[in-house]
Formats: C-alpha cells, structure tokens, sequence
C-alpha cells in the first residue's frame, strides 16, 4: 500500500490521468489525497470532475478536500454573482466545458459533490487542507476558520500546534525547484501547488506528488492540449 497526495488539478485532466494510470500506477489498495481546485482555468473541468467521480465507483481510495475554486464556483451557481470566480477568459472556458450558457446552469450533480467536500483531514501523520492556517488564532477557532482554509496565501507555521503531524497544502504555485527543497529538508509545512494549469511557465506547469511514506516526490509534466492562459510571472 502507498499514499499519495497532489493538489490543485485545475481541469488538467490529461496530465492527472497519466500520472494516476501510467506514472503512479494506482492500485485499489493505495491511497490517494487531493487538496482542491479541480475547476477553472484549466481545459477540462467538467472531465476532470467525472473522472474523480468515477475513481472511487471503480474501486480506489481515493479523498478529495475543498479548494477556493471549488467553492467559488458552487457560490456561483448558487447565484451569489457578487463573488468573483476566476477572470472572464478563466469562466468562458468553464461554462464552455460544461455546455451552459450560465453558471447557474451546471448539471446539479457536479454542484452536489463539489457542496460535500471537506475543508480538512487528518491522517497517520499528516494534516490536509487546501491553503493553511491562521496560526495566531485560539487552536479550535484556527480549525475552523473555512474561508483563510480556503484563501490564505502566506502564514507562519507552529508545529506546536500539528499534535506531530506535518501539514500538507496547496493553493500557491510555487516553483516545482521550491517544493523539491521543501521536501528533502521533510519541512513542517510542505505546499504542493507546482502550478500545473500554468502551461507556459517553465518554473511550474507541473502536477507535484508526494508518496507520504517514502518522502518522495514525483512531478508530472502538463500534456494538456495548447489553451489560453496567462504567463504567471
């Protein structure tokens, strides 16, 4: 058995696929975690959710937590129009692989499994969450305090507060050099956003995989094919 975690697919639909069925190989009795952002700006969407659907109905063991993207995209459908969701090039895509003209539009049952994902998970060794923390809030405030979960960018990490686990995020790209480093030195506080969607930046445009047990991180290249996104800088 192996455990596996990645984070921030972004509609990569191609590339996660060969990482799961070529590169990692997954068997049923492995355990694969993901730490949201499965929409948006990506090519594939739509795709992308039918295949983590269809995991677990095929007999993996496979989790999947919230992203911002995951939620922005339910508020939106759920008619909060005030909440941005991704640019306008990012939502044409997304309605554009669904086949709505409106956002409200999206089949219910890809809203339905986007509304239960969880914003965080603890297993043997390891806390899961999309973004981090606020660590300077009271320990069961910091627990729940969903939208930084889902949001925040930088915070500084208290061990102290992980009860021995390392914490696992995702949510800012960071060169894929970054991670490996991050890795090696078996940080506290790891984030495995490698940027994936980000085609065009050669930094990034990577799906980062850590193997929980062995410390080892695998990175599998984007082979999406071409679409419109802008150069992260």
């Amino acid at each position: 058995m192996a455990r596996y975690a990645t984070t921030d697919l972004h509609g990569c639909l191609q590339s996660f696929r060969h990482l799961v069925e070529n590169v990692l190989r997954l068997r049923p009795r492995d355990e694969l975690y993901l730490l949201g952002d499965y929409v948006n700006k990506g090519p594939d969407s739509r795709g992308l959710l039918d295949y983590l659907m269809q995991l677990p109905q095929r007999g993996y063991q496979v989790q999947c937590l919230r992203g911002n993207h995951d939620q922005e995209l339910f508020d939106a459908a759920q008619g909060r129009a005030h909440l941005a969701w991704s640019s306008q090039a990012d939502r044409a895509m997304t309605l554009q692989i669904f086949g709505v003209q409106s956002v409200t539009d999206i089949p219910a049952l890809y809203l339905q499994w986007l509304d239960a994902l969880p914003y965080q998970l603890d297993i043997p060794g390891f806390t899961l969450v999309h973004a981090g923390y606020n660590f300077r809030l009271p320990p069961e405030q910091m627990r729940a305090d969903w939208h930084t979960m889902l949001n925040i960018k930088q915070f500084t990490f208290d061990a102290s507060r992980m009860q021995g686990r390392r914490l696992l995020h995702g949510h800012v790209p960071t060169p894929t050099a970054e991670v490996l480093q991050q890795v090696k030195k078996h940080a506290g506080a790891i984030g495995l956003d490698t940027g994936c969607v980000y085609r065009l930046n050669p930094e990034l445009s990577h799906l980062a995989v850590l193997e929980l047990d062995s410390f080892s991180l695998t990175l599998q290249p984007n082979i999406e094919p071409p679409y419109h996104i802008a150069h992260r800088q």
